[in-house]
């Protein structure tokens, strides 16, 4: 038995069947030519093959003394390769719509307990010819990010790539260099940052209030998205061409980020309008970002912050929307950039540290949210990548909702594309698949705004 982390232990603490805490992606394949109808079979039965397990795919949680759980992993020797590895075929026609309806349910399960936490799931049935493989895996094993660069790992940029890579038979990437921070040095130099927010928070309260440079937690309004959650979800998934994004973001001297940004906005903007339930004041985003700076590009380490930004949805026009969402990313990130990296961290966490309190009774029914949405864009590749001579077409992230956070966005470049992925509450997010309509929308108003 391994004891477990205490960060992997309150993942699990928190599951319960309105919250199921596992992330997941969403791959969408163009078979190669001349493929013949035993493709797919032939990739089944490689998955079926690969029963070199790394030890995370064959951890579960453990029991002590009969009856103490969520403190220690124990390690199956002997894994049920066939339970966890699935094949499934799309009713007729075929649909990417059936596809998504097919990934919501799987996506909303959970995960057996009393064997290891992952699932992968072959499916095919696409009235296209494309097929498309689930993988789900708890959040005590792996973070979205993680998921995504090892899911990357078994693809390949040689289309004539023979081997069959699979997540679960991947070898661990080399160890860090032995001048790497040990966790114990990160935990130190962690805790140091919280301690020294003390004299900082005079400056970021004044840069807040008087430079209104720092959007700050619980200024968001109340939104449908801001409520109680079900258990069952709603999944939905698109690309867009990353040029199209590219060439607003010349026009507009902005990033791509915050046209993405703006992107989202607009789409939000319109859903919640339609719907009738807009609210006065702008909706606010929890953004993770990138805090690292040129003169420390080559640098080890995690630089990675969560800022809040302003979406500016109280705003009509969509070139004045996407000013405002640049210039509340550009000064928090400025305000951040001037913090030491050890409470630049700790000031990140104080802005995630809100979600903790939604598991007290009546808090997110009763209290403002500390922001309306999480809403992230990760790097992916940049050429056309292949498994087993297969193109991979979509890269579509899935990650959780929460109680009083009921829709997320996530998305992907992947190659020419930006891959979106949505997750949000049946329940409480009503037809999540007409938001990437508003999607294309706002893309299109951001063009005409822009003049490309």
């Amino acid at each position: 038995m391994q004891l477990m982390s205490p960060t992997d232990s309150v993942f699990l603490l928190a599951e319960s069947r309105e919250h199921p805490m596992h992330v997941g992606g969403l791959m969408l394949f163009e078979p190669p030519e001349g493929a013949g109808p035993e493709f797919v079979g032939e990739i089944y039965q490689g998955l079926l093959g690969a029963r070199d397990l790394q030890p995370a795919f064959r951890k579960r949680p453990a029991t002590l003394l009969g009856g103490i759980a969520n403190v220690g992993w124990a390690f199956d020797d002997e894994v049920d390769i066939e339970y966890h590895v699935r094949r499934s075929a799309l009713p007729v026609p075929g649909r990417v719509r059936d596809l998504l309806e097919l990934t919501s349910l799987l996506h909303g399960s959970l995960l057996d307990r009393h064997r290891p936490l992952w699932e992968a799931h072959l499916v095919e049935g696409l009235n296209d010819g494309r097929f498309a493989v689930y993988v789900k895996i708890h959040h005590s094993l792996i973070d979205g990010v993680s998921l995504l660069r090892l899911l990357r790992r078994t693809l390949s940029a040689d289309p004539r790539e023979a081997e069959l890579r699979t997540p679960w038979s991947m070898r661990p990437p080399s160890r860090p260099r032995p001048d790497a921070p040990s966790r114990l040095r990160e935990l130190t130099g962690m805790v140091k940052g919280v301690a020294a927010l003390g004299p900082s928070t005079v400056n970021l309260v004044r840069a807040a209030l008087f430079e209104q440079q720092l959007t700050l937690p619980f200024e968001a309004p109340r939104t449908m998205f801001n409520v109680k959650i079900g258990g069952a979800r709603r999944c939905a998934a698109q690309s867009w061409p990353v040029e199209r994004v590219v060439a607003i973001k010349r026009a507009a001297g902005v990033t791509v980020n915050d046209v993405v940004l703006a992107m989202c906005a607009g789409a939000l903007r319109a859903y919640l309008d339609e719907r009738q339930a807009l609210p006065e004041h702008p909706l606010v985003a929890m953004v993770p970002v990138s805090l690292r700076t040129e003169a420390d590009v080559d640098s080890g380490g995690n630089m990675v912050g969560t800022i809040l930004c302003n979406l500016a949805t109280d705003l009509a026009d969509p070139a004045e929307r996407l000013a405002t969402i640049s210039e509340s990313m550009r000064r928090n990130k400025k305000v951040f950039s001037e913090l030491p990296r050890t409470q630049a961290l700790a000031l990140s966490a104080a802005n995630m540290a809100p979600l903790a309190l939604a598991a007290i009774p009546g808090f997110v029914s009763t209290a403002p949210p500390p922001f309306n949405i999480v809403i992230s864009n990760v790097p992916g590749p940049a050429e056309p990548m292949y498994w087993r001579g297969a193109r991979l077409d979509g890269n579509y992230p899935l990650s959780i909702a929460l109680d009083g956070q009921a829709l997320n966005m996530t998305v992907v470049s992947n190659a020419g594309n930006l891959d979106f992925g949505l997750v949000g509450c049946r329940r409480s997010v009503p037809h999540l698949q007409r938001l990437l309509g508003h999607l294309d929308a706002s893309l299109e108003d951001l063009e005409r705004a822009v003049g490309v």
